[in-house]
């Protein structure tokens, strides 16, 4: 049995969408971060960085204790190479794949974060931070689009390298993103918005979360911790 600690981010719905996917069987529990949950001390023992999404892997394949991951990339590359999927194991296509995956983690997800927080949450509208913000995530969406101009997926065949992208780009609209603007990037996200492990994911999330919004006690939990929140 594996245990997914999630909340109804982009980067939780990442592991939940492989999860459904690869058909495992597994736990789903919510960590309400707008009520401070990450930060209780059984949460912090498999996830150090007080974030969400965060796996315990009950059953590994070496027979072992548990094994807990937190990091949603490192999550998804523990689960392809444990079913040997959506992950080659060949040196040239596994690498097409994880230097989408990283580009990702280092790119699409900070920057749309930060569109996220500019656009939607931050106290005061700053025009220099919204803009620089919405530029990035447009010039990361052009690089999607034209990797996609000659292919399906991000590496050719559907991978983690898909999943991690998908739940970023599905905010294309408060990311102030037209996807006509892009065309293979939307005929991309259109193929994996039908995919039934997509859409089981987000009925599972919307299931643990239906609210769209944050209140204010919620935006001063999240946006206000420094080092005090880890000491």
């Amino acid at each position: 049995m594996i245990d997914l600690y999630f909340w109804t981010t982009p980067n939780g719905y990442k592991p939940l969408i492989l999860l459904e996917e690869l058909k495992l069987d597994y736990r789903l529990v919510p960590v309400d971060i707008g009520k401070g949950e990450q930060f209780e001390a059984g949460f912090l023992k498999i996830a150090p960085n007080n974030r969400i999404p965060a796996l315990v892997d009950h059953d590994p394949a070496d027979g072992g204790a548990p094994i807990s991951i937190f990091e949603s990339g490192a999550i998804l590359e523990y689960l392809a190479d444990r079913q040997d999927r959506l992950l080659p194991r060949l040196p040239r296509p596994r690498f097409e794949v994880l230097q989408w995956l990283y580009w990702q983690m280092g790119g699409l997800g900070p920057m749309a974060g930060q569109n996220h927080h500019f656009t939607q949450y931050a106290p005061e509208k700053i025009p220099y931070a919204i803009k620089r913000y919405v530029d990035e995530t447009a010039r990361l969406y052009a690089v999607m689009n034209r990797r996609l101009a000659d292919r399906d997926y991000l590496a050719g065949e559907y991978s983690i390298a898909d999943i991690a992208c998908y739940p970023w780009v599905a905010s294309h609209e408060k990311q102030q993103q037209d996807l006509n603007d892009f065309p293979h990037l939307r005929r991309w996200f259109e193929a994996i918005a039908l995919r039934p492990a997509v859409t089981a994911a987000y009925t599972k999330g919307r299931a643990v979360n239906s609210k769209d919004g944050m209140s204010d006690e919620a935006k001063k939990l999240l946006f206000g911790q420094n080092a005090s929140s880890i000491r």
